[in-house]
């Protein structure tokens, strides 16, 4: 499991939200990680290593509700909900003295991530600087995007929701299938054996028993069934950098393209397409995406 710290915020009567850092110095601007979906802040363990991302920025990769060490009580929560806790994560952090929000703060998410930079930079316009979303669609699961290219969520995650939808016991575990599915999405099928071996472990060790059945069956809903982005988002007032791989085998750059054009209120909204590039961008092609990064990063902090 990742080296994570847990900080306790108010929202949803109280959550122990889980984040992960190489290390938080108020001098300098934070960016903001989030995990796509039944992942963990493992996803960025190569932008971590990165010293010129860290000797310009905090890194601080917060899992969502669902995910990672992140425990609430309440079984029932929606991205709006994680973007809410992010948001007061970053208020705690600060209280403490470990960042400093004037600085800037910008977000990065991969895939369910993306859509979540958007809910905070609509939640906090005064304190998110930018946002830069990986591999994602910002409609609902809709025909149009499977029009465009992008995957077919409902017949894809339905059978699991179903299979998870049974009370269980110390024995849930969600199996090599399902993880062997994220991964050949998300890494691409010829990842490195050893790609697969760690994630297959990561899932099958956050996700057990029954506690564990109940977060991963809620993520699976809210990726499904959560609520489209397209009329909110002539609100976001932040510049925005979209980074997209041609491989992305779930959402295609034809949605990209037709999204970004949606951000009318940005005074910057840029799409950056990367050939070759996985659904989990940060990772099949981390040089291309910190490089953006850092340039973003230093143009607007």
């Amino acid at each position: 499991m990742p080296n994570t710290s847990i900080i306790r915020v108010p929202h949803l009567g109280g959550i122990d939200a889980s984040y992960q850092t190489p290390g938080l110095d108020t001098s300098k601007p934070t960016l903001v990680l989030v995990n796509s979906f039944t992942t963990s802040s493992e996803l960025y363990k190569t932008q971590y290593a990165n010293k010129t991302l860290t000797s310009e920025m905090n890194l601080l990769a917060i899992e969502l509700l669902g995910h990672g060490q992140t425990r609430c009580k309440v079984e029932n929560w929606t991205y709006w909900d994680t973007a809410w806790m992010n948001i007061q994560v970053l208020q705690e952090l600060e209280k403490q003295g470990k960042i400093d929000q004037s600085k800037g703060v910008f977000v990065l998410g991969t895939s369910q991530g993306g859509w979540i930079t958007v809910r905070m930079a609509l939640l906090a316009p005064d304190k998110i600087t930018g946002i830069i979303p990986l591999g994602t669609s910002l409609d609902f699961e809709s025909p149009k995007t499977r029009e465009l290219g992008c995957w077919d969520a409902p017949s894809d995650l339905t059978p699991t929701i179903d299979a998870w939808s049974n009370p269980s016991d110390s024995s849930f575990r969600p199996g090599n299938s399902f993880a062997d599915f994220l991964i050949d999405i998300g890494f691409g099928k010829d990842c490195d054996s050893s790609v697969r071996d760690f994630w297959r472990n990561e899932i099958a060790a956050n996700y057990i028993g029954e506690e564990g059945r109940k977060r991963a069956r809620m993520a699976t809903i809210n990726l499904r069934d959560r609520d489209g982005l397209h009329g909110r988002l002539a609100d976001v007032k932040c510049p925005v950098l979209w980074l997209h791989g041609t491989k992305d085998v779930v959402y295609s750059v034809a949605n990209a393209k037709r999204e970004i054009e949606m951000f009318v209120g940005s005074k910057d909204a840029e799409l950056r397409v990367v050939e070759g590039g996985q659904h989990f961008l940060s990772f099949s092609h981390p040089e291309e995406v910190d490089a953006a990064v850092a340039e973003f990063v230093a143009k607007y902090s």
